[in-house]
Formats: C-alpha cells, structure tokens, sequence
C-alpha cells in the first residue's frame, strides 16, 4: 500500500467518524495530530464491521457472517501488505495495518472483537439474542469495549500500560453500556436485548413488556423506568471506576478523554431528562452542551 493509499485511508477513517460518530469524533478533535489519526483508524474498522451486523444481518445473516470473515482476512492480508482494492474495506484495513505496525498494538485484540460482533450475527455458533447477566454480557463486552480501550493505551504512549489496562477497559465498558441504554429501542427492533434479563427480571420486565412500549411510546412502564434508572446508576458507577486511570495518561491525551467521559455521561443524563424514554426516543447531547465541554477542555490545553 503506498503512502498515498494510506493517507487516503486516514482520511477515509476520519470522515466516517465525523459522520456517524459525533461525541466520539469530538472528543478525538482534542488529541495531538498522529494519535488523532491512530484513534480514527480504530474507529473506522470498528465501524465497519459494526455496520455490517447492524446493516446486513437484518435481512441476510448468512451474508454477514461471510463479510465479517472476508473482512478480518482482508486485514490479515493488510498486515502482510496488501489490502486489496482500494475500496471502503481496503481504505479502512490499510490505515489499521498502519496503525498496529506504527503502534504494535496486539492482533488478539481485533479478533476478539470480530468475536463479539459475530455473537450479533443469527446463524453463527457465537450468536445470542439476549444475555441472562452481567457476567456473560461482559464475555460480549470484552470484545466489542473493553478491547477498545485497551487498543487506545500504545496510541497514546501510556507510560504503564499494565496499570492503565483496567481502567482502560472499565471505560471501554462504561460507553458500551451507555449505547445499550440509549438503545434499547432500536436493538429491540434488531430483535436483540443486551442489558441483563436477570435485573430486567428484577424490576418485573420482560422482553414482551419492552416490546410493548416499543410499539405504544409515550412514558415508560414504571417498571422499566425504575430498571433502567438501575442501570443508568451501575454504568455511572463503572464511569467512576475508570476515572482514576485519567491520571496515568500523559498531559496532552488527558482532554480528549475527559471530554468523552463528560460526552457520554451527558447521555445518561439525557436518558434522565427525558423521563427514561429510550424506547421509543433516541437521548442526544445537544449540540451547545457538546461544544461547551469541548471548550473548556481545550483551554484546558492551552
């Protein structure tokens, strides 16, 4: 791949993060320049294979489980130093082969996340629709957050990676639980539920009762306000877990991580302000308040 190609990569990256990733990519505009470029990368194949359970597996899980598998050898094949054509795939696996050359970030950490978004996929022997509890949810986080993370701690020269890890991987987490809230709605209709059916259970929810206020709106169930009024309290718990690891990464990196700590928090605050209406509404940070945070950790910089 030429250094052209791999630009041309980055920039491919960048542009899918500025699209589809809003508090993310504000947070990354935060970073020094080569970390930004690293970070976007990161997101760019995560994003792809994302797009793929979420897109394709709606109508051809067969379909998806083959372009998952076509995608992880494309970025084997990236590693070895060919890409293959230039299109959206071989953009996004050529600036990722980059960045774990450039970084010598671990390959086991892109597998497990290939992993954990087959579980997404009907058909495949990973698949599960619904997680009984936290801990075999975390099985699934580990891949599709956790790793995340982890993946960030060489891209951003954290001095000690093995005390930075748990943090790392506890915030990897905090987000990946923010988007199950919020999304509780929309991956009913992708005929999944990620939060825990034990504490669902709990509270006196069952998928019927979701899918019931998925159809109706309106104000939630009392039942299922109160459920997810417990989870919004167990992921800001798993966001003040992660906290402390803020002070083991270098000065420059701090802000771009506080402002996506203060991001994603804000849509738990969201989910609050709207009366838990997840099922049928989508909690976004409204555009001032993100630009707010984001001023005030770039002066932060200066």
């Amino acid at each position: 791949m030429t250094v052209s190609e791999t630009d041309a990569g980055f920039r491919y990256c960048e542009e899918l993060a500025a699209t589809h990733g809003r508090t993310y990519y504000l947070a990354t505009r935060l970073l020094p320049r080569p970390r930004r470029s690293a970070v976007h990368a990161l997101y760019g194949f995560a994003r792809l294979v994302d797009d793929i359970v979420d897109v394709t597996a709606v109508d051809d899980p067969a379909g998806a489980a083959r372009q998952v598998t076509e995608t992880e050898r494309r970025l084997h094949a990236a590693l070895a130093g060919d890409p293959g054509p230039a299109d959206a795939t071989g953009l996004v696996v050529g600036a990722l082969a980059e960045t774990i050359r450039r970084y010598e970030l671990p390959l086991e950490y892109f597998e497990a996340f290939v992993r954990s978004m087959r579980m997404d996929i009907p058909g495949t022997p990973e698949f599960r629709a619904r997680y009984n509890d936290m801990p075999q949810l975390r099985e699934y986080m580990y891949g599709s957050a956790a790793v995340i993370g982890l993946q960030l701690l060489p891209v951003f020269e954290v001095a000690d990676i093995d005390a930075a890890a748990p943090y790392a991987a506890a915030l990897g987490e905090a987000f990946q639980l923010t988007n199950f809230i919020r999304d509780v709605g929309e991956d009913l209709d992708r005929g999944r539920t990620y939060l825990p059916a034990d504490t669902w259970a709990a509270f006196g929810v069952d998928v019927a009762l979701l899918e019931h206020g998925r159809r109706t709106g309106g104000t939630p169930d009392p039942r299922v306000r109160r459920a997810l009024a417990h989870f919004v309290a167990l992921t800001r718990a798993e966001y003040r877990r992660a906290e402390p690891g803020l002070a083991l990464l270098p000065d420059r990196i701090r802000p771009g991580i506080r402002t996506a700590f203060a991001l994603y928090g804000g849509i738990l605050d969201e989910v609050e302000r709207s009366g838990y209406r997840v099922l049928d509404e989508r909690a976004v940070v409204p555009g001032r308040r993100r630009a707010r945070v984001a001023l005030t950790q770039l002066v932060r910089l200066r």
